[in-house]
């Protein structure tokens, strides 16, 4: 737990000079605990907070980018936006008077400075809002702000409410601090940009809340990393799926886009659409957009003759009505050996599947379960393909 007094220290010169030679610890599992007692003899009661320090800067890394100099507590640098997603969303608000009203460290400052005509930061938490001053410096005016008491005029907000205490994620909107709904009052006369859990129900959230913008699902490298609410004035939809990739390429899909695609049989290739495309409600225009079709109209999975660049699919070898008997009969059949398991629908637990399949050959394959209609359908496919492929092989019903 850090102290005003921890961050005023380690943004000081002798912070700095006991952070660089705390650094040279490796702090890994075999040495940590002689790495914590070396640092304790050294540096007796500034050690705990010099080696939380320098491990949170090591996993800032991947996620932040160049912030080796930069101040953390756990929980903030956990709900820290990705630097490729806030640069992204810093991308819609250019040229505008932006406030971070729930600024914590700073990651959404740093995207926003240079691409805002102007940046202010603000955070109820003394510890975050002076972690954050030493992290981006004097370039953004930070202060000290309850995000519930409006502090500045800036025609923009961005909210991120806390969804963490004590490294642990809060699931209930009404549990967020400050609490969604309340944010959306309070700005309800501004442009407001509020970062949320993916997870959340999005037609409870409009019903309950009267929200009526556009609703952003954000993901990164396959995974997905947020919601993103963006009120009428800033909304350009009403649902938008954002891919993201640190590789450079990525796409996005909205409600607007063409969703005329048919309903049909499974083709040569299953493809299973980005968790964003899947969460935004977007597998229809996802489908239209590259040609595939729907297994099943309340399945997210896709089949088409080829797979769409930039993701991975399914090549079907054999397609059967599940049972684990049929199923393994079919993997024994083809050699298998070990099995990726992905469950659309129906009530299996893939881990558990896996043992009970009892495989001792030597093929990697695929298996992709799912309802369709009333039925529980298996496909068993080649190892998962990279996407650009178009690959025959043989099928059987």
């Amino acid at each position: 737990m850090f102290e005003p007094s921890d961050v005023a220290y380690l943004s000081s010169e002798a912070g700095s000079t006991d952070l660089a030679r705390a650094s040279a610890y490796t702090f890994s599992a075999g040495t940590l605990v002689a790495d914590t007692a070396a640092l304790r003899t050294e540096f007796g009661d500034r050690a705990a907070v010099l080696a939380q320090t320098v491990q949170l800067r090591r996993k800032a890394a991947a996620k932040l980018g160049d912030v080796q100099d930069w101040l953390f507590t756990d929980d903030a640098l956990q709900q820290a936006t990705p630097a490729a997603v806030a640069r992204h969303r810093a991308e819609r608000l250019a040229d505008r008077v932006v406030h971070d009203v729930t600024c914590s460290v700073g990651a959404e400052l740093a995207a926003l400075d240079g691409v805002a005509a102007t940046v202010i930061g603000s955070d109820i938490d003394p510890v975050r809002t002076a972690m954050a001053r030493h992290n981006i410096g004097r370039r953004v005016l930070i202060c000290q702000a309850d995000a519930l008491a409006p502090s500045s005029r800036a025609d923009v907000v961005i909210a991120d409410p806390g969804r963490r205490s004590g490294g642990r994620r809060r699931f209930d909107p009404s549990a967020y601090s400050p609490p969604l709904d309340l944010v959306l009052r309070t700005y309800a006369d501004r442009d407001l940009v509020v970062k949320c859990a993916p997870g959340l129900d999005f037609t409870d959230l409009r019903e309950q809340t009267g929200f009526g913008g556009e609703i952003e699902v954000v993901s990164l490298d396959g995974g997905v990393r947020e919601a993103c609410l963006w009120s009428a004035g800033l909304a350009r939809a009403r649902r938008r799926a954002t891919v993201l990739s640190t590789a450079g390429d990525g796409f996005q899909l909205t409600d607007a886009d063409p969703d005329d695609c048919a309903l049909a049989e499974a083709g040569e290739w299953i493809i299973d659409p980005d968790g964003a495309v899947v969460r935004a409600g977007l597998v229809r225009q996802y489908a239209a957009r590259h040609g595939l079709w729907q297994l099943d109209p309340r399945i997210a999975y896709l089949s088409g003759d080829s797979v769409p660049a930039g993701v991975q699919g399914y090549r079907v070898l054999d397609a059967l009505a599940y049972s684990e008997k049929r199923l393994r009969q079919a993997l024994a059949a083809r050699d298998c050996g070990s099995v990726e398991i992905t469950v659309r629908g129906v009530d299996v637990d893939p881990a558990v599947l896996r043992t009970r399949m009892k495989l001792r050959g030597g093929v990697a394959l695929s298996v992709v379960i799912t309802r369709i209609g009333s039925d529980a359908r298996a496909f068993v496919c080649a190892a998962r393909s990279p996407g650009g492929t178009r690959t025959p092989g043989p099928r059987s019903a």
